[in-house]
């Protein structure tokens, strides 16, 4: 019997996001783009992603072997990893002219070779500035993520989940502006598959100034590197390439807010026909799922939520449901093996 067109959507967004584990460089190579966050509740989202996507992954294992990895971090449509084939289609960025703090701050990277945002404050003192959020920065912290999104600064590693910076190395003949926007529309396109042709367009916005971004889809489907379907009266697109394997269907798996599975909350909203809201914002009193609910995902379909963290030593997890929970052996065999993964993703290995 042919699956309803509803349910064969659902079946292609996990088969193609939740691919086999595999290596950490394979994985993140597959992605191309692995979401940070810094919230640790009762890991950070990084971590949380890539542990159903790399075999024996524990938390920080990101962190601990980025330096010995082909990546970058810098911002795709949100701030996170990227391999480096991926982080030369995003630079050159066209931006303002340098601040004169920005050009001492460049000057005192390039000459003393790394630098944590502490050392620069050795020579450039504790001056601070107005952020985004309206909350206060420290001014070389904001120089040296200007610097970086100009891609003149690289992350080399981090300590303690600080950012230590160096100098990037200098970029080989750009790719033109056209190629550029064609492979990043392929990225997040293929990155958030199957995804509502609407929200790509919001997403791949941000690289207007590579060209029109509508003219770049409408191009990739007239080739037939895209695919657009209209399901219920939303236009979906992914790359025409295979989705992947379904593997084993009856998995539970508690997924980060910042999932691609989860990332764009009115294909979520689509899929599994009820919102999900990131609530770690919102007041105590005002949240409905808690600070960090992690979508459940049992099979091909997000049936409620998780809220996770560490007591005492001990994990301890609340699950919630959005209609029944489901009855049965299998369920809470399958619930009992996730929490399972997840105590052993948090503890640290007897070599670390």
């Amino acid at each position: 019997m042919k699956a309803a067109p509803l349910e064969r959507l659902r079946a292609h967004a996990v088969a193609h996001s939740l691919f086999p584990p595999t290596s950490l460089a394979h994985a993140i190579e597959r992605m191309a783009f692995v979401q940070a966050d810094p919230i640790r509740c009762p890991a950070r989202a990084q971590d949380l992603i890539l542990r159903h996507r790399v075999r024996g992954y524990r938390a920080g294992d990101l962190e601990r072997r980025y330096p010995s990895l082909d990546l970058e971090e810098d911002y795709l449509y949100a701030y996170g990893f990227l391999p480096r084939r991926i982080w030369t289609l995003l630079h050159p960025r066209r931006t303002s002219p340098f601040s004169a703090l920005e050009r001492r701050v460049l000057d005192i990277v390039r000459r003393i070779g790394s630098a944590h945002p502490r050392d620069l404050e050795a020579h450039l003192g504790h001056r601070r500035v107005t952020n985004a959020w309206g909350g206060q920065s420290k001014a070389t912290t904001r120089a040296l993520d200007d610097l970086q999104y100009r891609g003149l600064l690289r992350v080399a590693r981090r300590e303690g989940g600080i950012r230590v910076y160096e100098a990037a190395s200098p970029l080989a003949d750009a790719a033109s502006p056209e190629t550029r926007l064609r492979r990043l529309v392929m990225v997040v396109a293929d990155l958030l598959a199957p995804v509502p042709e609407r929200s790509l367009f919001a997403t791949i916005a941000r690289f207007r100034r590579l060209g029109p971004p509508r003219a770049a889809v409408a191009d990739l489907l007239r080739d037939g590197e895209l695919r657009r379907e209209t399901i219920d009266g939303d236009a979906y697109v992914w790359p025409a390439r295979a989705a992947g394997s379904e593997g084993d269907l009856r998995v539970v798996r508690f997924l980060a807010p910042f999932d691609p599975l989860v990332w764009d909350r009115r294909r979520f909203e689509h899929l599994w026909e009820w919102p999900y809201r990131f609530e770690a914002y919102v007041p105590p009193a005002k949240r409905v799922r808690g600070y960090y609910a992690m979508p459940l995902l049992w099979g091909t379909r997000v049936i409620g939520w998780a809220n996770a963290q560490m007591v005492a030593g001990s994990l301890d997890v609340d699950v919630g449901f959005v209609g029944r929970r489901p009855a049965g052996a299998e369920f809470r065999a399958a619930l009992q093996e996730e929490i399972a993964r997840l105590e052993e993703f948090l503890r640290p290995s007897p070599s670390r």
